[in-house]
């Protein structure tokens, strides 16, 4: 039986089987801890029965109420190559937009490379729209152009009349997005 749990720092050293796949956004040490320091409830780990990590979600709370701009985003989602396709990703997304909907969030956001279709696909299906494109957002390496990403958002109960998914009608460059 699969054990949905919060993310601890031992897990840091346990989470390869899950990073070293090619569209997995890997950050430093210090940049894990800081999100399980400020938002260790959007900080989740699925855990098979022998202690191996198939997958995790870390998010966070950010935005102006003022605004309506008050939203979880999605950091980094993903599910190691061996346990793909039992459903753990849209579990995982599920567990995070319950959080931001306590915390009062407006919508949840998430940046995806516009060549991953297959998470585009996935974000569809669990009811992401495209809210606008930001250009060059990933780094390259190897020489290869930087990458466009998709701003994909889903609407929460508190965004009665969806104003926060109506998509922009241009791109964006990294540096204007608040």
């Amino acid at each position: 039986m699969t054990t949905l749990r919060s993310f601890t720092c031992d897990d840091l050293f346990k989470f390869n089987n899950i990073n070293l796949d090619p569209l997995t956004e890997t950050y430093g040490i210090p940049f894990y801890l800081q999100y399980l320091a400020h938002w260790p409830e959007y900080f989740i780990v699925a855990e098979a029965p022998g202690g191996e990590l198939m997958g995790y979600i870390m998010g966070k709370a950010e935005g102006s109420v003022a605004r309506e701009e008050w939203h979880g985003h999605v950091t980094a989602l993903s599910v190691a190559p061996d346990f793909r396709r039992l459903g753990l990703a849209a579990k995982l997304m599920e567990m995070l937009e319950e959080i931001s909907e306590r915390k009062g969030g407006f919508f949840v956001d998430l940046f995806v490379r516009v060549s991953n279709q297959v998470a585009v696909n996935m974000y569809k299906r669990l009811g992401y729209s495209v809210y606008r494109t930001v250009i060059e957002y990933y780094s390259a390496s190897n020489g290869e152009p930087d990458e466009d990403a998709y701003d994909m958002r889903k609407a929460l109960s508190r965004d009665t009349e969806k104003k926060s998914i109506i998509p922009l009608p241009h791109p964006v460059r990294p540096e204007d997005i608040e």
